[in-house]
Formats: structure tokens, C-alpha cells, sequence
């Protein structure tokens, strides 16, 4: 039986703070003192790679890098590396509830640039040169990505009109090099000043009992570093572009399924290369997470593929894949993993196997639990102690949302019989109540609910483009009451961290 624990769920964006964005300053680590506080384990947050068109941090430029909108500037003025000046009368949009990713498009990297020149000018620490050493394997070929993709006006590289840079010929990678070096430097700087304040706040919270579950999408993005440089671990036509892509099947929330286009690995390539590529994105979010989420896991078992070009993703069909070899050859190379199975959809026997064969402890997501004419694997009597409970994750409706736009009168009901609602008691509340009383060992609620905010705040709205990935809390928000009552439920349901204390 594992040792019970509980966690909130907030990306590092939604963090109050004056620059548009949360990033990895006071902020966080005030965040970070709240956990100790209320006695929690873990802070979940979403993927922390450079996002890309639509903002979603599932579709980024790189499988190894880090969004610089989460750099800290005050940090940096701190550094000498901006001073107040830099930062005066920049307008980095007119709602602290909002990220506006449009504007700080435009006037994070004026600035970042100016810290970047500073940065060269000074004596370079030496945990530069280490880093650049370090993250070689994936760092360079970043940098070069972007600095070309910028080049060729923010265009995917399958979209290149020279086809020389475009298939990585190598007196064209030679050219490129020369002639955009003060950009390639950029993207090196920046991803440095990213690691240092992100690992900086990693080992507060680690010195203070908390840890961090990070967020792994299963696929990458047709526009990122990763396929342009290795397109042979993906299936491609003859120009190198995807042939088919990724979805999920039509069910009962779509007619016509999800659409995702991200490229399709060629598992047998990855097999026949003994899944280097695996183990080195593995190996490296555990340098920077304490725990790993994967997002839909069901994926490894089989995936459902669909011809590139399709509109839907009706016309797909279900392919094979190895998880049982890849995560062989994983605890071979990098020992056991705290992984988390994100095993919601379609869960065949063979997904089952999967996730009982790894150990891996799945998904409960009460959202899903309440049909009042069934029964369903995400009731709270129905889990077990190796999964994670959750009231939503970042593809749910608020609990407020939820109750009020999602579920039929006879849900409601059912609902209220199910958990023996009180007169005096919120559904919310009901709902933190079976979920902090569930026999699953870790316990997970969005910062949403636990500030019983309403479908406004809505993080994602899945199939969608355009509105999401936008909430943020505000700094008056994260009342004294909030905190207490997150404390008793944490108690009372014996969730405490024992390790989470102020040194």
C-alpha cells in the first residue's frame, strides 16, 4: 500500500504576478509555501515546453526545452541582467486573470534579448559552459531550430523553402550556423537562464517536503526540433512530412473524433534503434520533475492513426504499438520510474496489462463517475490504492462548470444520494469529501476548484483553438479560509505530508 498524499494541480502560467504570465518568481515559491502550509506533497503542473501556435503546452517546439515566457524578470534585474528601466511602461496586457499570449509575443523577447547581450558581455559563469555541455544532445539542435524558423518568418520546417536546411544537408546546417549565430545564441542563453531558475525553485520546494509532477505528452508537435531531426523515428513521406497522424477515435463526446495532426512514431525504427530517443526524454524530465504524468498512455498499447490530409478522424484505424518492449528497455536503462498512467478513453484489456505489468499507478477522474443508470470504474468505490484521484484535470470543466452546464437533473440527483450531500454542504465540498476519503493513495485538485471558480476559468476546452490555456489566479484569491479548509480535509483524511515543513 502506498503512503497517502495529496496535491494541487496549477500550471506555472496561471501564477499571479505583474508580467503577463506566471513564471518561476516570488510568486512560485510563495506558491510553494502554501503546499507546506495546507500540508500537501505535490505540485502538478502541465508541460513546460516553448508552446506554439494556439498556445497549448501539449504542442511544443521541443520535447527537451523550457517556455521562456516562465523566466522571471525580476530575477533577472536582480542578476543585473535588466534593470527597472527595461521593464517601465512595458504593457503586458490589461487582465491579471488572463494570460494575453498575442501581447507578450510582442514585448517579452525585446526584453529578453536585452538580458541576453548583457548576459555576454559579463564574465560567463561557468555553469554555462556545464550546461551547454550538458544539454548538448537536444540544446544545439533548439537553438538552430528556432533561429531558422524565425528566419523563414515562424513558418514549421516542413514548410522551409530551402530544401537543403529543410533535410539538414550539412554544408546547409554549416551556412545557417554562420549566418544566424547571434540568434542560435539567444536560444541557448535563454534556455539557460530557464533551467537555472527552474531547478533553483525545484530544490526550494524539495527542501521544504514538496514535489513536482510534471506532464509528458505522448506525441510532439509536426513543428518542432525533435522530428525535424530525427524524422526517421517518425512515418513520412518522401518529403520528410507526416504521412499520417495522430487521434483519438469517434465516441460518445464526437461524431467524428479528435484530430490532433501530431506525427506518428515509427515504432519499429525506435525498437531497431533499442528506444534511445525514449530514454533520453525520460531521462531528462526526471532531472526536472519528481514525478512524471503521461499523457494518454493508452497510446503505447495501440494508437489510432489517420492518413495526413484527412479533415476528421473518422477514417482512421488502430495500430499496434510496443509499450511492453519500450518500458522494458526504460527500467533497463533508468531503473524504476514514478510514472503516472494517464489511461482515460478507451481502456482495452491490453492497456490494463500494460499499466499492471509497469506498475504504473492510473487515472480516477470524479467528473466522470456519476451516471445514475450504471456503474463506472471512476466512482470512488470502484478505486483502488495504486491510482491517482482527481476532481478534473486541465480538460474538465470546473466542478461549478460542471455541475451546472454538464449534469442532468437526474446526474444531480444521483449525485446527492451517492455522496450523502448535506443540507449545509456545496457539491464541491461533497466532491473533495470523496475524493480526500477515496482508498487512492494520491488525492489532486485543480486551483480552480479549490477556489470555486466558475466555467470562465475553464483551462481547456479540448478539440478547440483559441481561449484556452489563458486562467490565472489572482494574488487575493488564495484566501486564509481557502487554505484552512484544504488543511482539514487534508487531515482528516490522513493525506498529511510529514515532510512538508519550513526549515
Amino acid at each position: 500500500m502506498k503512503e497517502r498524499q495529496s496535491g494541487v494541480l496549477m500550471h506555472i502560467s496561471s501564477l499571479p504576478g505583474q508580467y503577463g504570465i506566471g513564471s518561476m518568481g516570488k510568486a512560485a515559491y510563495d506558491f510553494v509555501d502554501f503546499l507546506v502550509r495546507t500540508k500537501q506533497r505535490y505540485w502538478q503542473i502541465l508541460p513546460l515546453g516553448p508552446t506554439s501556435y494556439g498556445d497549448s503546452p501539449y504542442q511544443s517546439f521541443s520535447a527537451f526545452a523550457g517556455n521562456t515566457n516562465f523566466i522571471d524578470l525580476d530575477f533577472l534585474v536582480e542578476q543585473g541582467l535588466l534593470t527597472a528601466e527595461d521593464l517601465d511602461g512595458v504593457f503586458f496586457g490589461d487582465n491579471p486573470s488572463q494570460v494575453d499570449y498575442a501581447q507578450l509575443f510582442q514585448v517579452r523577447r525585446p526584453i529578453l534579448e536585452k538580458a541576453v547581450v548583457r548576459f555576454k558581455e559579463q564574465d560567463v559563469p561557468a555553469g554555462y559552459q556545464v550546461f551547454l555541455e550538458e544539454q548538448k544532445d537536444w540544446l544545439d539542435t533548439f537553438a538552430e531550430y528556432m533561429a531558422i524558423k524565425e528566419h523563414f518568418d515562424l513558418k514549421a520546417w516542413t514548410e522551409w523553402e530551402d530544401d537543403a536546411i529543410r533535410l539538414r544537408q550539412p554544408q546547409a546546417l554549416e551556412d545557417y550556423r554562420a549566418r544566424l549565430a547571434d540568434a542560435i545564441d539567444y536560444h541557448r542563453v535563454t534556455q539557460y537562464f530557464f533551467f537555472s531558475q527552474w531547478h533553483a525553485l525545484k530544490t526550494y520546494a524539495n527542501e521544504h517536503g514538496i514535489e513536482f509532477v510534471g506532464d509528458m505528452p505522448i506525441y510532439i508537435a509536426a513543428d518542432s526540433s525533435d522530428m525535424w531531426a530525427n524524422p526517421q523515428f517518425f512515418k513520412t513521406d518522401e518529403e520528410g512530412r507526416p504521412s499520417v497522424v495522430a487521434g483519438c477515435p469517434p465516441d460518445g463526446f464526437s461524431a467524428v473524433g479528435q484530430l490532433w495532426g501530431n506525427p506518428i512514431y515509427d515504432w519499429d525504427a525506435m525498437k531497431a534503434d533499442g528506444f534511445t530517443w525514449w530514454v533520453a526524454r525520460l531521462r531528462e524530465s526526471f532531472k526536472i520533475y519528481d514525478m512524471v504524468r503521461i499523457d494518454h498512455f493508452i497510446g503505447f498499447a495501440s494508437f489510432w492513426e489517420i492518413p495526413a490530409g484527412e479533415e476528421t478522424a473518422v477514417n482512421g484505424y488502430r495500430v499496434e504499438a510496443p509499450g511492453f518492449e519500450l518500458f522494458e528497455t526504460i527500467k533497463a536503462e533508468l531503473g524504476d520510474l514514478n510514472i503516472i498512467a494517464e489511461d482515460l478513453g478507451s481502456v482495452t484489456d491490453k492497456v490494463i496489462e500494460l499499466r499492471e505489468t509497469t506498475g504504473f499507478p492510473g487515472m480516477k477522474v470524479l467528473q466522470f463517475a456519476f451516471n445514475p443508470n450504471g456503474d463506472s470504474i471512476e466512482m470512488p468505490h470502484n478505486h483502488c490504492n495504486n491510482v491517482v484521484a482527481y476532481t478534473g484535470t486541465h480538460d474538465n470543466h470546473t466542478l461549478k462548470g460542471w455541475y451546472e452546464a454538464e449534469m442532468g437533473q437526474e446526474g444531480r440527483d444521483f449525485l446527492d444520494k451517492y455522496s450523502n450531500r448535506r443540507p449545509d454542504e456545496t457539491v464541491r465540498q461533497a466532491m473533495f469529501r470523496m475524493l480526500f476519503s477515496s482508498v487512492a493513495f494520491m488525492a489532486v485538485v485543480t486551483m480552480q476548484d479549490l477556489l470555486d471558480l466558475d466555467a470562465s476559468t475553464r483551462m481547456n476546452l479540448p478539440n478547440t483553438l483559441g481561449g484556452n490555456w489563458v486562467w490565472r489566479m489572482t494574488a487575493d484569491q488564495l484566501t486564509p479560509a481557502i487554505e484552512a479548509e484544504l488543511l482539514d480535509y487534508t487531515e482528516t483524511y490522513r493525506r498529511v505530508n510529514t515532510e512538508a515543513k519550513f526549515h
